[in-house]
């Protein structure tokens, strides 16, 4: 996968995983991390726990105002993707039940 990042640069992207496959996350995570060794920075909108993941990311809530930094581990899109992959079944059955 290749994108058009340059060096010493800053990029702005919003929801970039919007139309990716978690394979193309991880391989947009590693082009990202090319360009910050060579000078980039990345100021990323997303809900993606893949590329919120990125070592060291200062991740900022918009849930409270103001802006609050937030542990990777406390966003809503890792808890609800740990709790999905860890017990589906009950999430599922929890979310698809009738009454």
């Amino acid at each position: 996968m290749t994108h058009n990042f340059s060096p010493d640069s800053i990029y702005f992207l919003d929801e970039p995983e919007a139309a990716l496959s978690p394979q193309r996350q991880l391989a947009l995570l590693a082009s990202i991390h090319d360009c910050v060794k060579e000078g980039s920075q990345f100021f990323i909108v997303t809900h993606s726990p893949i590329l919120m993941g990125y070592p060291d990311a200062e991740i900022l809530s918009f849930d409270e105002h103001p802006l609050q930094p937030v542990a990777y581990e406390d966003t809503e899109s890792y808890k609800i993707t740990k709790l999905f992959l860890t017990h589906k079944d009950l999430v599922l059955r929890n979310l698809l039940e009738e009454e």
